[in-house]
């Protein structure tokens, strides 16, 4: 084993654990630059072999770190002791292979990445006890009976003093520079408010009814549909029995269907649970014994390891988007293509990969291309948690895993999933709420996920006036900044509570979205900034850094309506007055 003696000194050593007697292993830095340091490490062996789990580890002290970001834990970010809790698993459909340590200040105090965002890793930095020291390791080949020749990858460590979501931006692009997790093209679609059909009819689908919400969706300002869990089967029992066949039962005509909704202006996706082929499906016994489960608690899971499986899956979008002028996919459930404790292991009996991540990879690839080549602006929406950086290279959506009703988690889902996604679309959960809630409740729904793209689920033809004035209000706001939203510098604060303050700008504009009683800090001028009020107090302090002159001062409630309009001096400490979930718009004079 060969490690590059310089490693020793900068990182307390990485040590290496489980390389076989009879294989090769070299570690060796390739990069110094900026406090970024990356380092190579390679296996070979004469012969192809069965690998064991090997794992590269080192520690740092614990000097000012105050949580431990991950790519999925939602409300848990606080540090782990060693002796607690089981490692992050990464894979190809499963969360992305980074882990970042931030400071009191928001600051990144060290943010390591592997290149592999295919194959399964655990990951993991935990503190001891014992010495005050963060443990680190990214531990290869979890998966059974792996046999391999040679093997490659890069280890990423960037201990730069940066805020935490830079390091983890930065950390996206450096993914995108390898050929295999080069990003989808992201069409101007993925990019749009849209209406999605779950949380308020399931299964119950209703044609007239849906293009009726479809020309009231349109007026404000939604621009696609996604249809979802229904279309396809006449059972309405909330599972998955009938998946598979994927022939229209509920909506009989799907190809009318969707031109009628494409004349209102709307785009359309419908929605496909990939993996899942239910035992009363004709497709299940097609394909029996080409299953990587019959045990799941759903439904049986295709194997991605048969090219036939492959083709069947892909003749079926195709034909949906020529044959129906299908505008989009949501393509679903990507995450349980995995090892089962009943599934066969090796490129055997038909099985043209040993690799169930692998043939993952060859399937959604084999997917973009085939309905790109049909529709190059095709939308493909993916949910948490594969939204890591391999699948960016076939989806263009990313959305919040469902939440419903939750506004802080739908916030800090979007927040989590955008740190990493590039270019890459980010969408909300679908937002719903009680049609007889308070109005400036229902606005927090909407107002938490200012941040990503809107989604909303509520039946609008029964919502009161005052909510359809709340949703078109809002929707109107956040066209009219897309660009801002979408395109300028993303800055979250405060992980451990929630982000409770995020702002984004661009060129001469900023907005920040304040969800919880916190001071504003304006560090700079800008023309024009603008404040959403995304809670039910109401008033904000704004502390300003220097003196940034006049300004107009312009307040709205939550349905759009202006309640006061001034001119103020921004300096020093101001205290404005605003309504729940109002916006104050600041301009400069």
């Amino acid at each position: 084993m060969m490690i590059d003696t310089t490693i020793v000194q900068e990182l307390n050593e990485i040590l290496i654990t489980g390389v076989p007697a009879n294989m090769d292993a070299v570690l060796k830095k390739v990069l110094d630059e900026d406090e970024i340091k990356i380092y190579d490490f390679r296996l070979t062996a004469d012969a192809y072999m069965e690998v064991q789990p090997i794992t590269l580890q080192w520690k740092i002290p614990a000097h000012n770190i105050k949580g431990v970001w991950k790519p999925t834990t939602d409300f848990s970010k606080r540090i782990q002791a060693d002796w607690e809790l089981e490692h992050m698993e990464s894979r190809i459909s499963i969360d992305a292979p980074v882990i970042s340590l931030f400071s009191h200040d928001d600051n990144n105090v060290l943010t390591f990445a592997c290149s592999n965002a295919i194959n399964k890793l655990e990951l993991n930095a935990r503190i001891r006890e014992e010495n005050n020291c963060f443990y680190c390791h990214v531990t290869l080949f979890k998966e059974r009976k792996l046999k391999l020749k040679e093997f490659k990858i890069q280890l990423r460590i960037d201990t730069g003093k940066k805020h935490f979501s830079s390091a983890l931006n930065e950390t996206s692009v450096w993914w995108e520079t390898f050929d295999s997790l080069k990003p989808a093209y992201v069409p101007e679609i993925a990019k749009v408010p849209l209406y999605s059909t779950w949380y308020q009819f399931h299964q119950e689908l209703n044609a007239k009814e849906l293009i009726k919400e479809c020309k009231l969706a349109k007026k404000l300002g939604y621009e696609a549909i996604i249809i979802d869990d229904g279309w396809q089967t006449n059972d309405s029992n909330r599972g998955y029995d009938y998946t598979g066949d994927w022939l229209p039962e509920r909506l009989t005509n799907p190809k009318e269907f969707i031109s009628s909704i494409q004349e209102i202006g709307l785009k359309v996706g419908f929605w496909y649970s990939v993996p899942f082929c239910g035992k009363k499906s004709k497709a299940y016994q097609r394909f029996k014994g080409k299953f990587l489960t019959e045990n799941h608690r759903w439904a049986p899971v295709f194997d991605p390891r048969f090219p036939e499986v492959r083709a069947y899956l892909i003749t079926i979008y195709k034909r949906a988007a020529s044959t129906w002028d299908l505008d989009g996919f949501k393509l679903d459930f990507i995450d349980d293509f995995r090892l089962y404790p009943d599934t066969v292991l090796g490129a055997i009996e038909g099985r043209d990969y040993a690799s169930i991540n692998e043939a993952v990879d060859r399937l959604m690839t084999d997917v973009i291309n085939a309905l790109r080549e049909i529709n190059p602006d095709v939308f493909i929406e993916f949910r948490q948690k594969y939204t890591g950086p391999a699948m960016r290279k076939y989806g263009n959506m990313f959305r919040a895993f469902d939440c419903p009703g939750d506004a802080t988690m739908n916030r800090v889902r979007i927040t989590d999933i955008r740190m990493l996604a590039g270019e890459t679309a980010v969408h909300s959960d679908m937002i719903t709420w009680h049609m007889k809630e308070k109005v400036e409740i229902a606005a927090l729904q909407m107002v938490n996920t200012m941040f990503g793209v809107p989604q909303i689920s509520v039946k609008l033809h029964q919502l009161p006036k005052d909510h359809l004035e709340m949703v078109s209000f809002y929707t109107s706001y956040w066209n009219e900044h897309k660009d801002t939203f979408i395109n300028g510098q993303f800055i979250p604060s405060k992980p451990l509570a929630n982000y409770p303050i995020q702002q984004v700008s661009k060129n001469d504009s900023l907005i920040v979205g304040l969800y919880d009683e916190y001071i504003v800090h304006l560090e700079q001028a800008h023309k024009n900034i603008d404040i959403l009020n995304a809670q039910l107090a109401t008033s904000m302090i704004i502390k300003v850094a220097k003196n940034m002159g006049r300004y107009q001062c312009k307040v709205y409630d939550c349905k759009g309506n202006r309640v006061s309009q001034n001119e103020l001096i921004l300096k020093e400490l101001i205290d404005i007055e605003v309504p729940a979930c109002g916006i104050v718009q600041l301009t400069q004079i």
